[in-house]
Parts: structure tokens; C-alpha cells; sequence
């Protein structure tokens, strides 16, 4: 029978594995009696671990949420995931949670293995984001979980927005995403009392207690929070005047594919298999090849001068088709 100290470790280890394990399953696993497993969780409760008794015909525990944050087990893998997205957090400025990450960083660190901390010390991780076209914006942490929370409950989310809110009422909203982007949080929602899809900056958020009823989620324009993200934020540079020519056309593909291949670009949903895409560029051939790439049926929206592209484009490669191969 292996030590105390090392089947209290097992037995955490087990119970953070799964959400409930009947008290006969962890004495086979542990190979103990059913007597010292309750010994041996009565043990770990005195060391601060919330674990509940579950009713049943056999019994069992669950390791529960508490007001506290007791030590955790890791096993390799975790451990080095961790250590790499605290890295990755660590090193993102601008986003007031890069400090909380180094000091987490450092303690996870000191309390590795010295076989995983050999090969933590190698991998350096950097989070190299596009330049930012306006300065980051902190974020509270505890604003980000609350937030969070509520699109985790399905749960309408009552806040008032920016700082010159006044005594307007708040607004009312279905959260569904929390996302960053350029250096900022948003937060992704339906708004109820405009009845359309609004994206906020979190930093601007002051949330109202309590939450609004429970909702049944809806779908997002494009079919999923890539495609709306992409269509969003990367589509505002095209839609804004920067490119000399732009167009829109319906491409023959759905909203989610067109925005894996769009760096730029604003997509929007245009029923089954169908999407709306507006584009720019530096010239209209230019922009009619661009669309042309996704290989799906085009219909163009305007201006004329995108239609004419295509005219001249498809008079091109006609004659380039029936030309004969050179052999070179």
C-alpha cells in the first residue's frame, strides 16, 4: 500500500481527472478500502479541497468549486501548456493582465520539476500581434470573468456603456463571445432593444447587477465567431476608403469559408451557401482577379466598374486560352 502522502496525491489526482467517481471506484484504482478512502478525503477537506459526497447506491465525491484557490496537480502536459499560454499572456502588452501572468509564470516555475523546468527554460514564447492602430486599452480581470460568466450562463447581460452614460437606461443584451482584437477586448453580442448584432469594448463596459433572464443563443452572422470577427474588424480597413477601388459582389460559398481566405474584407451572411463580400484594391482588375480566386459563382452588387473588370479579365484569358503553348 503505497504511503499516505503519496495516495493523497493519487487520490486528488483522480478526482480532478472526472467530475464524480463512486467511492468502490477509487478503492479498486487506489487499492484501498472503501474505510480509508473516506479517511483519506476527510484529509484532503482539512487541507482546504471542496469535495462534496454524491448520493447514490454506490456513493462517490466530486472535487467542487470553493472560496479559496488550494493547491492544484498537474501532470506534464499541463504543466507545459500552462507554462506556454502564461507566456504568451505574459509577453501580450496592453491588456492589464500581462503583470498577473509573470508572477503566475514565476510561481509555476519555482514549484516544477526540475525535469520540466530544464525543458521549460528552452522554450521562449513571444505573442507577436499585428500593429495595433490604436493604443491598447487595459481591462480589468474581474470585469473579463464577469462577463465571461454570463455568456457561459446563457444569461442576459445589463450594463451601462462608456463614460458619459448619463441616466439613460442600460442596455439590455445576449452575450456570446468575448474576443480580442488589435490590442482591445469586446464582447460579441445580440441587443436586445435594437434588435442587431453589436460588438463592445469590454474596457467600456460597467456591468449592472443582477443578470437578466437565461436565452436560447442565436447564430452568429457567418456561421460562427471567426467568420464574424473577420468580417468585422478586418473588413472596417476595405470599407473605409483606403483602397482606391472597391466593390461588393455575392460570392456562391458560405460566409465561414470565404472568411478562412479573407485577410481583409467584410463578409457578411447572404442566405444558404451564399455570402456578400466587399473588397478593395489598388486597381479594378486587380480587385476582379482577388474575387476571382475563390473559385465560386460571382454576382456583382457594383459599382459597373468591378463588372467591366471582369468583362476585360475574361476577354484576356480567352485569348491567352487559345493561344498555342509556347512548349517553353
Amino acid at each position: 500500500m503505497p504511503k499516505t502522502s503519496a495516495r493523497l496525491l493519487a487520490l486528488l489526482s483522480l478526482l480532478q481527472a472526472r467530475r464524480d467517481w463512486p467511492g468502490t471506484l477509487l478503492a479498486d484504482r487506489l487499492e484501498i478500502s472503501l474505510r480509508t478512502v473516506r479517511r483519506d478525503v476527510d484529509r484532503l477537506r482539512e487541507l482546504g479541497y471542496p469535495i462534496a459526497a454524491v448520493k447514490g447506491p454506490d456513493g462517490g465525491y466530486r472535487l467542487s468549486a470553493g472560496t479559496d484557490l488550494p493547491p492544484l496537480l498537474f501532470d506534464d502536459e499541463q504543466a507545459v501548456a500552462l507554462t506556454v499560454a502564461l507566456q504568451v499572456a505574459a509577453t501580450t502588452p496592453g491588456d492589464g493582465l500581462a503583470e498577473a501572468a509573470a508572477r503566475a509564470l514565476t510561481t509555476i516555475r519555482q514549484v516544477m520539476p526540475a525535469r520540466l523546468r530544464n525543458r521549460i527554460a528552452a522554450l521562449q514564447v513571444t505573442a507577436v500581434e499585428r500593429p495595433a492602430t490604436r493604443p491598447a486599452a487595459p481591462i480589468d480581470g474581474d470585469m473579463l470573468l464577469t462577463i465571461s460568466a454570463a455568456v457561459q450562463a446563457r444569461e442576459v447581460l445589463r450594463f451601462d456603456y462608456g463614460a458619459d452614460h448619463g441616466d439613460r437606461p442600460p442596455r439590455r443584451v445576449e452575450p456570446h463571445h468575448v474576443i480580442t482584437w488589435d490590442g482591445r477586448w469586446y464582447l460579441i453580442a445580440w441587443d436586445l432593444d435594437r434588435e442587431d448584432w453589436r460588438t463592445f469594448r469590454a474596457d467600456r463596459i460597467i456591468v449592472r447587477t443582477p443578470n437578466g433572464p437565461r436565452f436560447t443563443p442565436r447564430d452568429l452572422p457567418g456561421g460562427d465567431v471567426v467568420a464574424y470577427v473577420i468580417g468585422t474588424f478586418r473588413g472596417s480597413g476595405d470599407t473605409s476608403g483606403n483602397w482606391p477601388c472597391q466593390g461588393t459582389v455575392i460570392l456562391h460559398l458560405p460566409a465561414a469559408t470565404v472568411a478562412l481566405y479573407t485577410r481583409d474584407g467584410l463578409i457578411e451572411e447572404a442566405g444558404p451557401n451564399r455570402c456578400r463580400l466587399t473588397l478593395g484594391s489598388w486597381s479594378w482588375p486587380s480587385l476582379a482577379a482577388t474575387i476571382a480566386r475563390y473559385d465560386a459563382d460571382i454576382e456583382v452588387v457594383g459599382p459597373a466598374d468591378l463588372t467591366e473588370a471582369f468583362a476585360h479579365l475574361a476577354a484576356r484569358f480567352s485569348r491567352t486560352a487559345d493561344r498555342p503553348s509556347s512548349g517553353a
